[in-house]
């Protein structure tokens, strides 16, 4: 379902705000589809569906012909009405009906010679991304067969009991960083939040602008940690602690070991967010409650898609509380489109993050070599 809020002027601010910061919304393909269908005419008021029940089933559209429309003997279907001759259809009609034999010979074109498939995979491709994130699943293989795949032997994220059911897909990676604070709040109780270190701005608008706010420290020092702790000690009470491993764009990364600690200490929570490092390089869900990720970067790396993830620690102390609010709270609002992208771009991922790294190294002793500029840091993901 799509919906609509109208609000009163005096609160467009607020309206942008959510709009510009939380993720939420449709993408660009869900939209388009919903126009089309729009034009088409399958989209309808509610009250059309007959005596405004809304219960009621309205009439089913015409069963499409098969092959291709040059093939058809003078007749054209047009929206939810019965074919009609030619002859008495309008020019913008005809226009319109072209419009759509070009996107359906799109469609046939990407199907069967191009890189995705039909939407009526969407269900097992959301599974292989999951799998994907989860570490279970590092081979290209056919949607047919995910389901199949058991999980990794190698356990690259480092958590018995972990599996792709601890993972949760959302439209972006803004998305994902929202809800999560939104269901910790449902968790834990609306508490003031912390913000280490300079995050990407929309994590900060976030924990400051939907709830009790939050105590920023921008350096994500030793220092800042020892002030938290001072903070703790006196009383002072959080919700939880998100930053990033590296940040984005200064690539700090903070000390999770002494985060990890005080967090359970102090009983709060600890989000990171994994994006830059991402989950080849870098383990932190074992010092993490929870890990949250923008697929649309690195591991979508094709840059015509946008997606989320959030994934639950089965070892925190949070974890039956969030996997229960999660049950009652979490709605999959990926757009099957959407992760038909996503899941193939991602099917390189691994090979594409052995470049990337190989090539990171490279640059990095050119620049050392140079002697110019600040030196040049660079974490080979064998030895991090």
């Amino acid at each position: 379902m799509v919906s609509a809020v109208i609000y009163p002027k005096r609160h467009a601010s607020i309206a942008k705000g959510f709009w510009q910061h939380s993720g939420e919304g449709i993408s660009s393909r869900r939209a388009e589809l919903c126009h089309r269908a729009f034009i088409d005419g399958f989209l309808v008021p509610r009250s059309e569906y007959g005596d405004g029940n809304k219960d009621a089933v309205p009439a089913s559209p015409p069963t499409s012909l098969k092959g291709p429309r040059r093939y058809r003997k003078g007749k054209v279907t047009i929206g939810l009405e019965d074919d009609v001759p030619l002859e008495s259809v309008s020019n913008a009609t005809l226009a319109q009906q072209q419009h759509r034999n070009i996107d359906e010979c799109a469609q046939f074109v990407e199907e069967r010679y191009g890189r995705n498939l039909d939407v009526s995979l969407a269900g097992k491709a959301k599974l292989a991304i999951r799998k994907r994130i989860a570490g279970g699943l590092t081979a290209d293989v056919d949607l047919d067969t995910t389901a199949e795949v058991v999980h990794s032997t190698l356990n690259i994220r480092q958590v018995p009991g972990f599996s792709e059911d601890d993972v949760y897909l959302y439209p972006s990676g803004m998305s994902s960083i929202f809800n999560t604070h939104r269901i910790l709040m449902a968790c834990r109780g609306r508490v003031k939040s912390i913000c280490f270190g300079f995050p990407y701005i929309d994590t900060l608008k976030i924990l400051e602008k939907w709830g009790p706010g939050c105590l920023f420290y921008g350096k994500g020092s030793a220092e800042d940690l020892n002030d938290l702790e001072r903070r703790c000690k006196r009383g002072e009470k959080f919700l939880a602690l998100f930053c990033e491993f590296p940040s984005n764009p200064l690539l700090k990364s903070p000390n999770l070991q002494r985060i990890r600690a005080l967090a359970d200490r102090f009983d709060f929570a600890v989000v990171v967010d994994e994006t830059i490092g991402n989950f080849l390089n870098i383990h932190v869900l074992p010092d993490a409650d929870v890990v949250v990720s923008s697929l649309t970067k690195v591991f979508s790396g094709d840059s015509n898609v946008m997606g989320g993830s959030s994934i639950l620690n089965p070892l925190s102390r949070y974890y039956d509380r969030l996997k229960k609010t999660m049950g009652a709270e979490y709605e999959d609002n990926y757009w099957a489109e959407d992760a038909l992208f996503l899941e193939r771009n991602s099917r390189d991922f691994v090979t594409r993050i052995a470049r990337i790294n190989k090539n990171a190294e490279a640059i990095c002793d050119c620049l050392q070599a140079s002697g110019s500029g600040e030196p040049a840091v660079h974490i080979r993901s064998d030895i991090a």
